[in-house]
């Protein structure tokens, strides 16, 4: 025999509150729109507070959807039984997606193309027909050599015009990586060659690029690295 469920006593909410479009509109209307305002606000705020055109702009980017994000969720969830509040919790929800996380996400790419990620250098090999495809690892029989292309990403021509030093780094002598000897500028591509001794131990071995900068007195760098596996010479 099924139980009943007790009825509300005069005055509070029902257990399961009806949501109604007049009520819900209006008040996630004024989430979003105190959201919107809050993202914009702390942006421009951070933006006057912030010296330097990277230090502390990434937790600027995403500081606005960190906060309404799970605030909304907290305020949304403290007020489920009163259907205004929760809908004023999920527009802020909503708001830490839209604007808060789209302009964010935008202001980092924007960080990353000025060079304040870090840049990077990337290693690619040709192959036969084929355009040339990054690569992670590289097999190489001992006593053979392979030609890589390479670039500098994570900057761009007008905030890092150059030149770079380019450098090449290996673990054992039987390894050599050599570098053009002239510096390279963000964009253009050059040769990396790997060259393997025919001594050299069948083993793994993780070789770098690197290419060095100065923006004035600061030092600004892109690196690679390339695992290498030596394979037995081929006969």
């Amino acid at each position: 025999m099924s139980v009943p469920p007790p009825a509300a006593s005069p005055g509070e909410p029902p257990a399961f509150p009806t949501y109604r479009l007049q009520t819900f509109a209006p008040a996630f209307a004024l989430g979003w729109g105190l959201g919107a305002a809050l993202t914009f606000g702390v942006r421009a705020l951070g933006g006057e507070l912030l010296g330097g055109p990277c230090s502390g702009r990434t937790l600027l980017a995403l500081l606005p959807a960190l906060l309404l994000g799970p605030g909304g969720l907290a305020f949304t969830a403290a007020h489920w039984r009163r259907p205004a509040r929760a809908a004023l919790g999920l527009g802020l929800v909503v708001a830490s997606l839209l604007p808060a996380l789209f302009v964010g996400a935008q202001d980092i790419a924007g960080l990353r193309r000025s060079g304040c990620a870090g840049g990077y250098v990337v290693l690619a090999q040709a192959r036969a027909g084929q355009p040339a495809e990054s690569i992670r690892t590289l097999s190489v029989p001992a006593g053979q050599t392979r030609v890589l292309q390479a670039r500098i990403g994570g900057f761009t021509p007008q905030s890092h015009p150059g030149p770079f030093t380019v450098e090449g780094a290996s673990p054992v002598p039987g390894v050599r990586v050599a570098v053009p000897r002239t510096p390279v500028r963000v964009g253009d591509s050059f040769t990396v060659t790997v060259q393997v001794d025919p001594r050299t131990p069948v083993n793994s071995y993780t070789l770098g690029v690197r290419a060095v900068t100065r923006q004035g007195e600061r030092p600004v760098e892109a690196a690679g690295t390339l695992e290498l596996n030596v394979r037995p010479a081929t006969p």
